[in-house]
């Protein structure tokens, strides 16, 4: 027996048409496919194939399905060995079963408890008593009874005990609450409080429906606004998007997905009638989420705050949309507004209308750093170049990665070909004016003289930070025992680079540098894979978001080397001397392989090897000597 997750896998990754096609000779009639039908032989275009729906139709004998019984149908084929076939054309290794009746999927006792939470949690916010400070908030913010039923909102009591009490009548025990996420444990006593009360309850289900988390918002001002359900066996919340289970079948009919920050916006949206809409379950989007969008629509609209938090996360979830070849644009609401007060203000016609004034995500960078002056002399245009070429390279799309090229030469007055060759070197440190522009702004006209776009500005101070032995809160470097490991002094392996080992100790202990050392040299250039993991895994995340949430996916080796760097107590190092020391041996490398090329290149091909080799030989000269002019 085939896995439910597995079949869906294997359905959403097929192109229906495509798939199809293999057997039947379709023609596009607008975004549908038209052809003979297979099942009767037909001689006319009868038969429809709509990749929105994921499902095809005859009009003369009513065949209809999706693509798995087609296969199915057309080849006689019972359901397991349709799956498998269609697992081969699309990648993805099928493996059948046969005992898994007698071994149900481990994760079943999980969503079945967390169902049942949901239920409870329901059922206290529609008791008379127990839920009125709930339902009074849900309508001051104009939720109605559909929109509490819809999404399955609800409400944790205050006394904890009463979830229990009900959890343990209906079969659960102790630890099958504490797996599911429902139970903390207390680290002063080892004892085990219920995660959630006096909390409006929002339940997070996976794409397939199944409850695998919740969202609490506070009724009040104690902290924290919202709390999420702790990582488990069924909850990875860089794999989860809020509302996803309801918005997929829309986003394959309308071709698009909004993204919109929080819980409400979605719930709001949503009720406006435009139902392709989720959240992701932090700020930014993950590599997973972005993955899991591109699986239902091509098209994606970013509904971020335009504080300087939701820029820095429409920035750093637009690149991994355009990794994933998604087109990427951005909505601007009035300042102030998210998508749940604009909706409620003035109805989602309205936001139909900004959905169709919004810019491509490329033209927003480029007006931002129009607008701050950054194209203004030759100075700010190099950096603005260098602060653009990290989307181009992104863009997995052949035509929108030559617009983009195309937007900024025109933006920066250069040659595209120029453009296309910086682009097509994404390995290449920074040139000598660009690090001329690290040291100084002193040249920069006025408008110029503002901070960096927030496409890569960082807080100069992390808000929260993660330390070996817990958590602290608050400013400032942490003094006293709590923040000092009690474990033994931390050894370099033999193998490890230890400026690279310097730089994400710097990262770890100031999670503001983090941001500002990938702009100048990204954890694709690290020797030591360890250490590679850990910048990637900080860069994917805010810079105040929890370490234990940063480290949740990566091997314990490496969380390991994570503690063992925080441990160490000594002043950070030269930032820039190390940085520099970094770009000098990629330059040396890519200046030895250069030199094999030439040796074993055609007469053709050496000039413009050695064009390259002269253009790396004065960046690396002037990285050597950062107060030379050279020509």
């Amino acid at each position: 027996m085939i896995g439910d997750e597995v079949v869906e896998r294997v359905r959403e990754a097929a192109d229906i048409a495509q798939i199809i096609g293999e057997y039947v000779k379709l023609k596009r009639v607008g975004t549908d496919f038209r052809g003979p039908c297979p099942f009767h032989q037909g001689k006319n275009a009868n038969f429809s194939v709509s990749p929105k729906r994921g499902q095809y139709h005859c009009f003369v004998c009513n065949e209809s399905g999706d693509v798995i019984t087609f296969l199915r149908k057309r080849l006689g084929l019972d359901f397991t060995s349709a799956v498998k076939l269609l697992g081969e054309k699309v990648g993805i290794e099928v493996i059948d079963t046969p005992t898994r009746a007698h071994a149900p999927d481990p994760n079943e006792p999980n969503w079945s408890v967390l169902a049942s939470a949901a239920a409870f949690f329901t059922g206290q916010l529609r008791d008379e008593t127990m839920g009125a400070e709930a339902r009074a908030y849900l309508a001051g913010r104009g939720l109605d009874d559909k929109a509490v039923e819809h999404f399955g909102i609800g409400f944790a009591p205050r006394d904890g005990q009463l979830l229990l009490k009900h959890l343990f009548t209906l079969g659960f025990d102790h630890d099958r609450l504490k797996d599911a996420g429902l139970l903390v444990v207390r680290e002063e006593d080892t004892t085990t409080r219920p995660r959630f009360r006096g909390r409006l309850m929002f339940p997070i289900l996976d794409e397939l429906g199944r409850h695998v988390a919740f969202g609490g918002r506070a009724l009040g001002d104690e902290p924290p606004k919202y709390l999420n359900s702790a990582e488990s066996g069924v909850f990875q919340k860089r794999r989860v998007l809020y509302g996803m289970q309801l918005a997929r079948q829309a986003a394959r009919r309308a071709q698009r997905l909004l993204v919109v920050e929080g819980y409400l916006d979605v719930i709001r949206v949503s009720l406006g009638g435009i139902e392709e809409v989720v959240a992701p379950l932090g700020t930014a989007l993950t590599e997973e989420q972005a993955a899991l969008i591109v699986r239902y629509a091509p098209e994606v609209f970013l509904l971020y705050d335009s504080d300087e938090a939701g820029l820095k996360a429409t920035f750093r979830s637009g690149l991994e949309l355009l990794r994933h070849g998604a087109a990427v644009r951005v909505v601007s609401l009035p300042q102030g507004e998210d998508p749940d007060t604009f909706v409620r203000a003035k109805g989602a016609p309205a936001l139909e209308t900004a959905l169709r004034d919004a810019m491509d995500f490329f033209d927003v960078q480029v007006e931002l750093l129009a607008r701050r002056g950054w194209f203004a002399d030759l100075h700010h245009r190099r950096r603005a170049v260098d602060k653009l070429l990290p989307t181009i390279r992104a863009t997995k799309d052949p035509i929108t990665r030559d617009l983009y090229i195309a937007r900024l030469a025109e933006a920066s007055s250069l040659d595209r070909t120029l453009i296309l060759r910086e682009a097509d070197e994404p390995t290449l440190p920074v040139s000598r004016s660009r690090a001329l522009a690290v040291r100084s702004d002193a040249a920069a006209p006025p408008d110029a003289q503002q901070p960096p776009p927030p496409m890569d500005d960082a807080p100069s101070v992390p808000k929260r930070e993660w330390v070996a032995k817990g958590q602290w809160k608050g400013r400032g470097r942490p003094q006293g025992p709590e923040w000092l490991s009690t474990a033994s002094p931390p050894r370099a392996r033999a193998d490890e680079d230890p400026i690279e080992r310097e730089l994400v100790r710097v990262m770890l202990r100031e999670r503001a540098w983090v941001e500002r050392i990938a702009e100048r040299y990204g954890p694709e250039g690290f020797r030591d894979a360890r250490l590679a993991t850990l910048f990637r895994a900080l860069l994917a995340h805010q810079p105040d978001a929890e370490l234990s949430d940063v480290l949740a996916g990566v091997d314990q080796e490496v969380i390991e080397l994570a503690e063992s760097l925080l441990s160490q107590v000594e002043a950070p190092s030269d930032i820039e001397f190390a940085l520099r020391k970094l770009e000098l041996r990629a330059l040396s490398q890519q200046i030895s392989d250069i030199q094999e090329l030439i040796k074993q290149a055609s007469p053709e091909e050496r000039p413009a090897l050695m064009a390259r080799q002269t253009r790396l030989a004065r960046d690396r000269q002037a990285l050597l000597h950062p107060g030379s002019r050279g020509p």
